[in-house]
Formats: structure tokens, sequence, C-alpha cells
């Protein structure tokens, strides 16, 4: 796959991206580049944009996530910035997405096959794929009741088992829940 190179004629079709929140400060002395229809507001610069927004995840038609570092802020609003080369491309029929799953945090996430490296084992998703497992993941996380028809010592270990099953195979839950009941 070729890579493209995004900027502030083309960042906004097709892409997926994660932001990382930044102080409103940093927009302080800037004006306003560009103001979408939904309210947000737009900064470009050479290496990259800031992004003030009340709203991430799906945005048009593209994926744009929000990771915050330490934010006290009580507001939906954030900026957020993001260098040109942190754009990839974004599609619903292509296999893009891997997922990563922080088991001391209980918490999910999808990233794009070219925007980090990832030292373990990955299998590669179409977003819609992507979205039904972490979906899954999540339940896994949120309640014990599906662990009720096993016999385990630490469920914790077992929810472990499943979901890097999951992450790793293209096996449905009811399957690995199978082969893990013998």
């Amino acid at each position: 796959m070729i890579s493209k190179n995004y900027n502030k004629t083309n960042f906004h079709s097709h892409t997926f991206c994660v932001f990382t929140e930044v102080a409103i400060a940093e927009i302080q002395n800037r004006a306003v580049n560009y103001k979408s229809k939904s309210g947000s507001s737009y900064y470009f610069t050479e290496i990259g944009v800031y992004r003030l927004s009340n709203h991430w995840g799906r945005v048009a038609n593209c994926k744009w996530r929000l990771e915050s570092v330490n934010s006290t802020s009580n507001s939906k609003t954030r900026l957020g910035f993001a260098l040109w080369t942190s754009f990839h491309n974004d599609n619903d029929y292509e296999k893009l997405y891997f997922i990563t799953v922080n088991f001391d945090k209980k918490t999910t996430n999808y990233h794009h096959k070219n925007s980090i490296e990832y030292s373990e084992k990955v299998l590669y998703r179409t977003s819609t794929e992507v979205t039904k497992t972490i979906k899954i993941i999540r339940n896994l996380f949120a309640n014990d009741s599906w662990a009720k028809h096993f016999e385990y010592q630490d469920i914790d270990e077992l929810r472990k088992t499943i979901i890097k099953n999951l992450i790793t195979t293209n096996k449905s839950l009811q399957e690995i829940k199978k082969e893990l009941r013998g």
C-alpha cells in the first residue's frame, strides 16, 4: 500500500488519526483557518493541525480519536493536535486496523496498521470487524455473567485468554468458549 501524504487540503477525507489533547493556550494567538458546519475549528501549521471540537470518533467520513493526557477539564470541547504524518487512509473494505487491550485498565482500542509499531501478534480487520470485536471485549470486561459456564480459578486469567484469542484469531466468541470448555 502506498502511503499518502496528508496536508490541509486532504486530511479531512476518509482518514484515521489519533490527535493528542493539548492546552487551549496553544491556539491563543492563532486565527481559525477553517470552521466546519458542526462547529469544529481547525488551525493549520506546517507540521500538522489543531482541532477544537466537542465531538470525536466518527467525524463525517473520518475516524479521529482524541487521546487525553492527564486532562482535568470537564468541558466536552477539547483541543487536539496531530501531525500530518499521523493521518492514514481509511475505508470500510480493507483490513486496516488491529486491536490492542490494556488488561490492567480494562480498556481496548483500535489502531491503523500504519500508525504505530506493535510487537505482539496482531490480526488486521476491517473497521466493521473491529467495531464488533471491541464491543464483545468491552462486554467481557463489564460483567462476569458469561463465566458461569466455565470452571476456573481466576476469572481475570480466563478473560485474558478469551480476549487474546479474540484479537489474534478469526474465531468467534462462541468458538473460543467452546474450545475452552473442552
